[in-house]
């Protein structure tokens, strides 16, 4: 059974429970969303080859330590990096380090920006130098996925409908959408109800209403979707060691459609823009 209560009333996870949020709750996300990206728009110019991960989680968290912001992950279940940094065939939660960054490498740079107790979420691929084609279209359809997912989120739909467009334009595409990780609703909560799975059937799932924030944030593979935890118990690896990506935005359903919280302010959500 769901239930839909005010977000104001709403102060841990509770399953089935799913709150929406008001004016003040869409404010709150925008300041946080837009802090965020401005982080994340800050690493585009610090990625490049020679620079350590652990380089870069240090400048998020001077970042978010100027700005009045705390993140999320710092500590959080014993986490000790304020970023999130997955290289290659890392799925997700890969751990900062002083290994340098290789040219050729592709690495997702996962961040939230807690900002007056709002979670600003979002995540993006970075190109290190020059890299192969066949991982430069593997971010294009990582952010075409995200794109068809946002596209399908709208009052009056259901999760299932998100799922279902990513998973046929990566399938399409001959790649295929992680399962073991999922998007989810967010907004005073790192966490909260719904999940948002990147697969599914249209018309099944969770209603969509006004005032559900959350998250989508496909992770695509090159080869078969199965991956596997490392012994670090953060670090998810393709099983068949071939190439992963994601992108992420926080987004808030609306009356008209969705508002996205953590559009990149330089328009560099997708660095390799940038390029072209």
């Amino acid at each position: 059974m769901i239930t839909y209560v005010e977000a104001e009333t709403k102060s841990r996870r509770t399953s089935g429970v799913i709150p929406l949020h008001g004016e003040a709750g869409f404010n709150g996300m925008r300041k946080a969303g837009r802090l965020t990206a401005e982080a994340l728009d800050l690493l585009v110019d610090a990625v490049k080859p020679g620079v350590t991960t652990a380089a870069l989680d240090r400048l998020a968290y001077e970042f978010a330590r100027d700005h009045d912001a705390i993140p999320a992950t710092l500590f959080y279940k014993g986490y000790r990096h304020s970023i999130c940094t997955s290289i290659n065939h890392v799925v997700c939660h890969g751990i900062p380090e002083e290994r340098p960054l290789r040219e050729g490498d592709i690495v997702n740079i996962d961040l939230t920006l807690i900002v007056d107790g709002w979670y600003g979420d979002s995540s993006r691929m970075y190109p290190v130098g020059e890299i192969s084609r066949k991982a430069e279209r593997l971010i294009e359809v990582t952010y075409a996925g995200l794109a068809a997912g946002i596209a399908a989120a709208r009052a009056g739909a259901t999760t299932g409908d998100i799922g279902a467009a990513i998973q046929a334009l990566a399938e399409a595409e001959r790649m295929s959408v992680v399962r073991d990780f999922v998007g989810h609703g967010v907004g005073q909560l790192f966490h909260d109800e719904p999940n948002i799975m990147h697969f599914g059937v249209p018309g099944t799932g969770v209603p969509l209403k006004p005032g559900m924030i959350f998250t989508i944030e496909p992770m695509i593979n090159l080869g078969r979707p199965h991956v596997k935890i490392l012994g670090d118990g953060w670090t998810a690896v393709t099983r068949d060691r071939t190439l992963s990506a994601q992108a992420e935005h926080s987004i808030g359903i609306t009356e008209t459609g969705v508002e996205i919280f953590t559009t990149s302010p330089r328009g560099l959500f997708n660095p390799l823009d940038a390029r072209r």
